[in-house]
């Protein structure tokens, strides 16, 4: 029980360790998760290279299903930052899409069964040790990258729309008015910084528990070979392990396609009120 339970404990582990490249001996700082980086940089590419193609590839006629796809969640993000957004900007849309579709992407690699990219890195690498996650958004850097660069954003509208004076004036000023100025920065400054790290942390928490569902989901069957399998008591564990992973599968497409959602609706609110002035 003792041995079983280790090789619980180092599958587990395994797959919630990043293949890492270390900048400085020694530091657990100065490292870079290469899987990450990866798979959001392969998310990318697929986003941009299959909106691409539809766009190049658009007719005027009747349009094919993955045209008709495309448009439909063009069409449904701009409406989102149509009712949300009341400032004029032509960057706020392309955004809101480019935030929605690249989320959902990177969630979704959660759908892929553990262990197979794993162990495909392991055969092309030839090193049967490597570790390699390849869900971007359970890794908080990657999460609170993406929020930081939101706020770099809303900073940007907010000096941009109200100059450095209006954006000091309201700094200063709101909520509780001129007299209570100490009061009012103190909140804003709280208020700044909550927003990155609550966007990431929201991301980066509900992908990293769908994860972790799907890895104790496959323990059940974790060292079994063959001869297990055939046995009645390994053919139950394994035909539950697939009922069970079919139905959290099913369940988290919701999750993945929710938390994209928020995460954009999230970015057009913020950049929306750091586009308001007082004549709003």
């Amino acid at each position: 029980m003792a041995e079983q339970a280790s090789g619980i404990g180092e599958y587990i582990h395994h797959h919630l360790q990043n293949n890492q490249l270390q900048l400085v001996d020694g530091s657990s700082f100065w490292v870079i998760n290469l899987d990450s980086l990866f798979y959001t940089l392969l998310t990318a590419v697929v986003f941009l290279g299959l909106f691409t193609y539809v766009a190049k590839r658009a007719t005027s006629g009747v349009p094919g299903k993955l045209q008709n796809f495309v448009e439909m969640v063009v069409n449904f993000v701009n409406e989102q930052v149509k009712d949300t957004y009341h400032g004029k900007s032509k960057l706020i849309g392309p955004l809101a899409l480019s935030i929605f579709v690249w989320i959902f992407l990177m969630n979704f690699m959660d759908l892929i069964p553990v262990d197979f990219l794993p162990w495909l890195g392991q055969k092309v690498s030839g090193d049967e040790g490597m570790h390699m996650r390849v869900v971007p958004s359970t890794d908080l850097n990657i999460t609170f990258g993406l929020s930081l660069g939101v706020i770099l954003l809303v900073f940007y509208y907010s000096f941009k729309m109200k100059g450095v004076k209006g954006y000091a004036k309201e700094l200063l000023t709101h909520p509780f008015g001129p007299k209570l100025f100490p009061a009012n920065l103190l909140l804003n400054i709280v208020e700044t910084v909550a927003k990155p790290i609550s966007l990431s942390l929201r991301l980066f928490g509900n992908l990293y528990a769908g994860e972790l569902i799907f890895i104790l989901i496959a323990v059940f069957t974790v060292g079994y070979t063959l001869e297990h399998f055939l046995t009645p008591g390994g053919f139950a564990m394994t035909v539950g392990q697939l009922v069970l992973g079919l139905i959290w599968a099913i369940f988290h497409i919701l999750i993945i396609l929710l938390q994209a959602f928020i995460f954009m609706m999230l970015t057009i609110v913020y950049l929306s009120m750091a586009s308001e002035t007082e004549s709003h």
